[in-house]
């Protein structure tokens, strides 16, 4: 349905231009609580405003990519602060994992009470650009 008064073949010529889905290289979702397990075993890195937990899968299981889980326990606060504290590791995530995740990796970001809320959001995309370079082995 279009507005009183739009111009319908402008619309028209706008709506060929977009694309129908936005495509973005975000790595697959953890889901399973023996993958949350097994991230817990592995490498773990802390940064301020969170940790970072991640392994390198083995060659028997069969999903290919990276995969990335959120943990966010009550020891953050309420509801709100909880899925306040999820939107922004997903937002950090977002930005960051696309150009540094490598195949074959899980992840997992744990939010930290206090500080994932109220933490500069370009120092967190930072703290995970010099976290995956330390666990991945690339540098400092």
């Amino acid at each position: 349905m279009t507005p009183p008064g739009a111009d319908v073949a402008r619309q028209g010529a706008e709506a060929a231009d977009a694309p129908a889905v936005l495509s973005c290289a975000m790595p697959a979702t953890l889901l399973k609580r023996a993958d949350f397990l097994r991230a817990a075993k592995a490498r773990r890195l802390p940064c301020p405003a969170f940790l970072v937990q991640a392994r390198v899968r083995d060659a028997a299981e069969a999903v290919s990519g990276a995969r990335i889980g959120y943990t966010c326990s009550k020891k953050l606060g309420n509801a709100v602060t909880r899925n306040r504290a999820k939107r922004r590791l997903r937002a950090v995530a977002r930005a960051v994992l696309p150009q540094h995740a490598r195949d074959g990796w899980d992840y997992v970001l744990i939010g930290r009470p206090g500080a994932t809320v109220s933490h500069d959001f370009a120092a967190m995309c930072a703290d995970l650009e010099r976290a995956l370079r330390k666990l991945h082995g690339d540098g400092r």
